[in-house]
């Protein structure tokens, strides 16, 4: 539960799987873990998050070194690669536990998401509103092992190559200038 200030950030953006998939693959991004954030229960399993009843996000905790990509950046990725306009839901996967969250970690995080989602909603970007959740963050629990790395590890499972491999593609051809 390590929180080095100021050099790390916590999305969540839908299923971890996917996002943990496209952070790391960005230039000055040291580590990426997928965990759980934003509940009322002290060591939650996947199981719990799953069930909606702790209150939880899944959510990518992402170490970056400020000198190669700045918290604009990741950023700018993070609203750009899901849709945080759904309540509590991308795509197929529905739940609180989904939901598109950001916990800062200082007060200057802070106020660049909220500005970031301002000029989203200023700008009617758009049809419906942003309700994307920008919330202190409190604690991060690590998701079991088999969580890391997800994608990587199973490229050719059902859900890896629909849902995540064309978000990663995606996401490529759009940051392309800022890939590893």
């Amino acid at each position: 539960m390590t929180d080095l200030t100021g050099k790390t950030a916590t999305f969540g953006a839908g299923c971890f799987w996917c996002v943990e998939a496209i952070f790391q693959n960005l230039k000055g991004v040291e580590k990426v873990i997928s965990g759980y954030s934003g509940g009322n229960k002290e060591n939650p399993t996947y199981e719990e998050v799953c069930s909606g009843s702790t209150g939880h996000a899944e959510v990518t905790q992402i170490s970056f070194n400020e000198n190669e990509i700045s918290f604009e950046e990741l950023l700018e990725v993070f609203w750009k690669t899901h849709d945080p306009t759904t309540l509590n839901r991308q795509g197929n996967d529905i739940g609180t536990q989904y939901r598109s969250v950001i916990f800062y970690h200082d007060e200057h995080q802070k106020e660049l998401a909220e500005g970031y989602k301002k000029k989203l909603d200023d700008a009617r970007i758009y049809d419906d509103p942003v309700v994307t959740e920008i919330s202190q963050f409190e604690k991060f629990y690590p998701a079991e092992d088999y969580h890391r790395n997800y994608y990587s590890d199973n490229t050719m499972k059902p859900y890896c190559s629909f849902v995540i491999t064309p978000k990663v593609e995606k996401f490529k051809k759009v940051f392309s200038e800022k890939l590893k």
